[in-house]
């Protein structure tokens, strides 16, 4: 296992969360659709992972709990507010949250991968009651992909009979996996990665312990997304990031020695954490490295000694192919790299021996 970040910072989780920024441009949409007196009974938010759609879904739900402001320039409610404090400690009686092993302690500890039916079920009697304290009744489903199939047909009822004065907030990293009738049944809210400018701001101000260059280095990793930048400084993804390339420091030729230190280090079930980090920065490198390569650019370092390892692996697929033919078959390993990690994730695989495997191929992709 890996040493943890000694960063002593901590990013607020989003019922709490008071700010978000960069996405000005869909809080200006949600307000629009208000002002106009035609606001949607469901909305649905999309965007890659750690951009801050739960937080932009909780910051919602505030605003119409609290009245819904006339003339407020924005959604933010000050944290002090009584309504902002409730919904804070979920304890807001017009306001229901459903999320990924919210159905208590045992069901957190299994690290359910779905949203349960049971819980989807609890939305249509929570709308049916009158709004204790306002106008609104407010229901959050955070990663509404994660619906089991009964889930999607429980929610699918509500939106085709919507309660008045009821709002539904579905956030989702991956629309493609909804029923098409519950996508058709809500208003698209599409955000954006946030600027890197946003993301350096955000670790400065919640992990002010991360020296500069350390800093630029999560912020090109992050591509956009301050959760995945918390993820890698809890995880120690910066340190697993670079001990990930070393490996490939003598490409053409893999150490595989190294490789063998790596699995015996993150294989075991105690370090899966370390495990799924792994897979995933090797993944997403390999992808980087074909976009970089089919646009004929050099992409940014993220640590020191990164832009050589890239100059090898794209010389020695030259070598071995040709451009086109080079990255032909870099294309084919990541897209078999990423099925064979999936495959050991699901099939309870020897993840030393699959890592073993993805480095062979690695190999003998560059080599002929």
């Amino acid at each position: 296992m890996r040493a943890r970040s000694t960063v002593s910072g901590e990013f607020p989780v989003p019922r709490a969360n008071p700010r978000l920024l960069g996405h000005e441009a869909a809080e200006a949409a949600f307000l629009d659709a208000l002002r106009a007196g035609r606001l949607p009974h469901a909305w649905l938010i999309t965007g890659p992972p750690g951009i801050g759609k739960a937080t932009f879904a909780h910051r919602v739900a505030r605003f119409l709990l609290a009245g819904a402001p006339r003339g407020a320039p924005s959604l933010e409610i000050p944290a002090d507010h009584p309504t902002f404090r409730r919904a804070a400690a979920a304890g807001h009686a017009d306001l229901l949250t459903i999320e990924r092993n919210g159905g208590g302690e045992e069901e957190k500890k299994r690290r359910s991968r779905e949203i349960p039916v049971e819980q989807i079920r609890r939305i249509e009697p929570f709308l049916r009651l009158t709004a204790a304290e306002g106008a609104w009744r407010v229901v959050i489903v955070d990663e509404a992909e994660a619906m089991n199939r009964n889930g999607a047909n429980a929610l699918l009822k509500i939106l085709e009979e919507p309660p008045a004065h009821a709002v539904l907030l579905l956030t989702c990293g991956n629309p493609g996996a909804l029923l098409p009738t519950i996508r058709s049944r809500c208003r698209l809210l599409a955000l954006e990665p946030l600027p890197d400018a946003t993301v350096d701001r955000l670790l400065a101000e919640h992990a002010s312990e991360l020296d500069p260059a350390e800093r630029a280095s999560l912020v090109r990793l992050a591509e956009g997304s301050i959760g995945r930048a918390a993820s890698l400084i809890e995880d120690g993804g910066l340190g697993l990031y670079r001990d990930m390339l070393a490996l490939l420091d003598d490409f053409p030729r893999v150490d595989f020695k190294a490789v063998h230190r790596m699995g015996d280090r993150i294989g075991p079930v105690a370090a899966d954490s370390s495990w799924r980090l792994f897979t995933e920065l090797l993944v997403w490198w390999m992808e980087r490295l074909a976009r970089a390569a089919a646009r004929g650019i050099a992409p940014a370092e993220i640590v020191a000694g990164e832009g050589t390892v890239m100059q090898r692996v794209v010389g020695a697929l030259d070598r071995a192919g040709g451009r086109a033919g080079g990255l032909d078959r870099w294309v084919e390993l990541w897209d078999n790299t990423r099925r064979l990690f999936a495959q050991a994730d699901g099939s309870n695989l020897d993840r030393k021996q699959v890592l073993l495997q993805a480095f062979i191929g690695i190999e003998r992709a560059c080599n002929g």
